[in-house]
């Protein structure tokens, strides 16, 4: 066994095996460095293990393989860390850099993060993680409650408004009409759907707006048909709703749309049916209002929830949910008519940006049904609780079709008392302010559906 002695009580020792020690007597391995290390420069090929280490890389760490930081283990940067084409960096649970984190990590080429469909989501993850959505063609990150899609659209705020009645169509319409909601004027022709009808459901992401079932006569339709909200043209068959319906409402984020109470028998149903917007298909059982009556209702979003007045019974009850999680609704509270003692509205529609929904119009469930209301409440969609008074549209109506961008409210159209005139007026509300409508322009058609590439569901996160 021959020994090298550099200084006093240094030895470096090598054996008969060819294991080799520093301050070691009987190397056990190849290399057996007895106590702690320090080496101004250092390059390791291969493998190497340290029992303990500790320091700082002040300059520059090459490595041709891994850089593994386990669980325990710390250490500082204060330089750069650069990771090599087809190389990765792995930092286990619980370790940390201990002068307070990586400011910044430049990589050379690119960065891919988990990659997969919508039923491949990470279950264990924290708030801030990134996923990339095939289904959607999107990234989306973990907020602490639901995945959101990273949103950098830049919007038109153009409003479509489809299956209006008219004097001359009073029964069904197709057509289709468009508005910026940003700038005042008069409803412009957009196009015509496919199947004539009225009272369809409407809910859109921004860029492409939904229209579901709704009443052709004789008996109601179960046609989905969309539209690509940027540019004029007739709409395009979608797929069909769970069931027939009319007088049901619509609702959205920006990938899932919610259709409520659709079905034909009398009061509508409590189903509530869902889309993705981005595919083509037919819709899918998502869950049940906590009303029996989903008839005549009406429904707003902000990025996560959806709120939707059942306007078909007594009580005027008002529910929410999460529209990225399927289940039965919850009870949110009641709306400003409603409730005991009080007659409740039908056919008020709502419209939302990302905090607050405001609701307009109807008439009231007492005989005769010729009393209209200009009336509006609003809600704020993160909190529980009755409506409270916003103001009055400019003139007394029900059916008005209601969409939004995040600034502005819209209603347009809509019906008067017996003898039920059609109203062409187009009222708009600001949400960040309560007070009276003031009038925007004038609509041919009346009592259809709206969508919007702006509105509260689709918010910016």
């Amino acid at each position: 066994m021959a020994e090298i002695r550099f200084n006093y009580g240094d030895k470096f020792t090598q054996t008969t095996d060819s294991n080799t020690g520093i301050g070691s007597t009987n190397p056990a391995a190849k290399l057996d460095i007895a106590g702690g290390t320090s080496a101004g420069s250092l390059r390791v090929s291969g493998i190497a293990t340290l029992s303990s280490y500790q320091g700082f890389v002040n300059t520059k760490l090459s490595t041709t393989e891994n850089l593994i930081v386990e669980a325990g283990q710390s250490g500082s940067v204060s330089g750069e860390v650069v990771i090599g084409t087809g190389q990765t960096i792995s930092v286990s649970t619980g370790a940390t850099t201990g002068q307070g984190g990586i400011q910044s990590l430049k990589v050379s080429q690119t960065f891919m993060p988990p990659v997969g469909g919508t039923a491949d989501r990470p279950t264990d993850v924290k708030p801030g993680m990134v996923y990339y959505n095939k289904d959607f063609k999107t990234i989306e990150f973990w907020d602490g409650n639901v995945w959101k899609q990273v949103d950098n659209t830049t919007r038109s705020s153009r409003a479509v408004i489809a299956s209006g009645l008219t004097p001359a169509s009073p029964a069904a319409s197709s057509v289709m009409v468009f508005l910026n909601i940003t700038n005042l004027g008069n409803a412009q022709n957009f196009g015509d759907l496919t199947v004539t009808r009225m009272f369809s459901s409407g809910n859109s992401s921004s860029t492409r707006g939904i229209f579901g079932g709704g009443d052709p006569g004789p008996s109601n339709s179960d046609v989905i048909d969309y539209i690509t909200i940027a540019s004029e043209g007739n709409a395009i068959d979608f797929g069909n709703l769970l069931a027939t319906g009319r007088c049901f409402a619509g609702a959205s984020s920006s990938t899932r749309g919610l259709h409520f109470g659709e079905g034909s028998q009398p009061g509508g149903t409590n189903v509530i049916s869902y889309s993705e917007i981005a595919t083509l298909g037919n819709a899918l059982d998502f869950g049940d209002l906590t009303s029996q009556s989903g008839n005549k209702g009406t429904a707003a979003s902000s990025p996560t929830r959806y709120v939707f007045h059942t306007q078909n019974n007594s009580n005027a009850t008002i529910d929410f949910g999460s529209i990225a999680s399927k289940g039965n609704s919850t009870r949110f509270g009641d709306y400003i008519s409603g409730g005991p003692g009080h007659p409740a509205a039908a056919l008020l529609r709502c419209c939302s940006n990302q905090t607050r929904a405001v609701f307009a119009g109807g008439y009231l469930l007492i005989s005769p049904y010729g009393f209209v209301t200009p009336q509006m409440g609003a809600i704020t969609i993160a909190s529980e609780g009755n409506a409270t008074v916003f103001g009055d549209l400019t003139v007394a109506r029900y059916g008005v079709s209601a969409t939004s961008n995040q600034v502005r409210g819209v209603f347009a159209g809509g019906q008067g008392g017996n003898p039920y005139p059609y109203i062409n007026t187009i009222d708009f509300i600001t949400f960040a302010s309560s007070g009276n409508a003031q009038d925007f322009g004038d609509i041919d058609s009346s009592v259809g559906s709206a969508v919007s590439d702006s509105h509260g569901g689709l918010g910016g996160f």
